[in-house]
């Protein structure tokens, strides 16, 4: 499990986040200065990149929280089997089964080019390569 520490303040929105052990691209970020005293604080909203729920969280701005080491990879797929279809990652020519997305059942052929990401041991095709 990769991942590295850092603080709730350089978050920023399209990035990525661990929110109750699971990596989350997040949506939204609000802070608020509460007052004299107070620390400023931060309500960071994300969805799920694997099983997309709904997470969020509040801290103060110096908090330390964890990001997921995101690892970006070409696959070429091998054979569609039903909701399964079958990847060799084109770069350690790996073979592996991974469940297709709702988005994309239907439009997957054999051997066509996807783009997938792997994090936190946890591996899922994004979109379809031109």
């Amino acid at each position: 499990m990769s991942k590295k520490v850092v603080e709730v303040k350089t978050l920023k929105v399209g990035k990525y986040v661990i929110i109750d052990g699971e990596a989350s691209k997040i949506s939204s970020i609000q802070t608020s200065s509460p007052g004299k005293h107070g620390a400023a604080k931060a309500r960071v909203e994300a969805m799920g990149i694997f099983d997309n729920q709904k997470r969020g969280f509040v801290k103060p701005v110096d908090a330390k929280c964890d990001v997921p080491m995101i690892d970006k990879r070409l696959g070429q797929v091998l054979a569609l089997m039903g909701n399964d279809v079958q990847l060799m990652d084109l770069d350690t020519y790996e073979t592996f089964e991974i469940p297709v997305p709702d988005e994309l059942k239907g439009k997957l052929n054999e051997g066509s080019e996807v783009d997938f990401i792997m994090a936190m041991g946890k591996k899922k095709v994004m979109r379809i390569k031109n």
